[in-house]
């Protein structure tokens, strides 16, 4: 949080590889209030555009919407104009805002080519703020790190780098003039590529950066090992993160090849990592699975049981609540995240809309059918907690009627309380899962990993000896 400038906008600039959920964690992790972009059809869309233009997302055309038709090229140049100018005055004025400079989301290990839409807007902004005398904003590198990105309540760490201070003294007058006047001049083309180009390196660092995801398992499972030589235990996301990537910069000799892709890493070390990182993928399982000497795999703690026994019986207490509420959100989230053809980093998209907007739109409804239940069975709940529920207020019809309105709003609170409880015990339910993989692996299993682990241990003591 340190390196975010109180002072002045910044442009949160990011890889981009879980849909919707990147810009929201930048933005729930940063301090300044934002001005929103985003692709064209997020204000067009039903449902979600009743929203999107009352939190005043600025629609972008990018290049694919232009392909599949609706508009002209100049229809879009226009629009897209309008749009950056706006996003611009907003960070001139002190917000923050996220754009990510690949243009789309994906799911590689690795950024793909940027575009030049961010580079373009904070130009803008910067020569809004010069105009007005303000501070110039800031291009703000930004990590997201996910352990699993499309899986339900997985780790993730939002990282804000060093600033990226804009060169103030290149910005041209005719671009200062045409925006105070809130007309948009596309910003010098060697401006705006120096920029792009001054901005990947800065990038790159805080992202996997790896040749593939097996790869970039490899180092978390050789930081997971060497913490554990070090008697350092990464008990945090964060910390394994830092470690994995101190790894990774150990063996990776250049940050990219000339596709602008990682170079895949030929090291006996790293292929050895990435087939034991495979082998305890099969069964669930990772690096924090194995135990202080790093050779074999852990029993776990027996109290970490009675706490999941615990978080169980409070689920069965309110799953009913919780069936009435959340299951057809989840269901829903869980078709529309599974039929798209956008890729796995478009799946949690899906999710999270059918969670945001199935709250709001069927919650009233689902209350209204939980009061009618309550009511219509208030004889045999009454006599189950020995009070009469419909008398809470009082014996007459005006008390029974406050006691029924009472009874519809005391339900939203119950369907929050539902779904957080259902957080947690999902993350004992994993827990679980974990320990209970790790007692019924077959000696056959056991014996072949420590073996593994074992040749793996002695090649990273030979590597750091060289």
């Amino acid at each position: 949080m340190e390196n975010i400038p109180k002072d002045r906008g910044s442009l949160c600039a990011a890889w981009h590889t879980n849909g919707l959920i990147d810009p929201l964690g930048i933005m729930l992790a940063h301090p300044k209030e934002f001005v929103m972009g985003g692709r064209h059809d997020l204000v067009t869309r039903p449902v979600l555009s009743f929203w999107t233009r009352r939190l005043a997302v600025q629609p972008v055309v990018r290049k694919a919407e232009l392909l599949r038709g609706g508009c002209s090229e100049e229809e879009a140049t226009n629009l897209n104009g309008r749009s950056l100018i706006t996003l611009a005055s907003g960070i001139s004025s002190g917000f923050g805002c996220v754009l990510f400079p690949e243009g789309t989301s994906h799911d590689l290990p690795h950024m793909i080519r940027f575009r030049t839409g961010p580079m373009r807007t904070v130009l803008a902004a910067a020569a809004i703020a010069k105009g007005g005398g303000k501070n110039c904003p800031v291009l703000q590198p930004v990590g997201l790190h996910f352990r699993v990105r499309h899986h339900y309540r997985t780790d993730m760490w939002v990282e804000f780098s060093d600033p990226y201070f804009l060169p103030e003294d290149d910005i041209p007058e005719d671009l200062i003039e045409a925006v105070q006047k809130r007309e948009w001049v596309e910003p010098p083309g060697d401006l705006v590529r120096s920029l792009r180009d001054g901005l990947r390196p800065q990038l790159l660092p805080i992202t996997p950066n790896a040749s593939s995801w097996d790869e970039h398992g490899a180092f978390h499972l050789i930081a997971q090992l060497e913490s554990r030589k070090n008697k350092r235990p990464l008990n945090t996301w964060r910390k394994e993160v830092l470690a994995a990537r101190g790894v990774r910069d150990r063996f990776q000799t250049e940050l990219e090849g000339e596709d602008s892709k990682p170079v895949k890493i030929e090291h006996p070390v790293v292929d050895a990592a990435k087939e034991l990182h495979t082998q305890l993928q099969r069964r669930r399982l990772d690096g924090r699975d194995l135990d202080a000497s790093g050779l074999k795999l852990r029993i776990g703690n027996p109290l970490r049981g009675v706490g999941f026994c615990i978080k169980t019986f409070l689920m069965v207490a309110l799953l009913p609540v919780f069936l009435l509420s959340l299951l057809p959100q989840l269901i829903l989230g869980r078709f529309l995240g599974d039929r798209t053809d956008e890729g796995v980093d478009a799946r949690t998209t899906y999710q999270f809309l059918a969670a945001m907007f199935g709250s709001l739109l069927l919650w009233p409804l689902f209350a209204l059918i939980g009061t009618w239940v309550v009511w219509a069975n208030s004889g045999s709940i009454s006599d189950f907690l020995s009070y009469d529920i419909k008398a809470m207020l009082g014996g007459g019809q005006t008390s029974q009627i406050l006691s029924l309105v009472g009874l519809y709003f005391a339900m939203f609170p119950l369907f929050w309380l539902s779904g957080r409880m259902f957080g947690f015990w999902w993350d004992g339910y994993v827990d679980a899962r974990k320990a209970f993989s790790r007692l019924s692996a077959g000696s056959q299993y056991k014996q072949n990993l420590e073996q593994r682990l074992q040749a793996l241990s002695s090649e990273l003591k030979s590597f750091s000896k060289r």
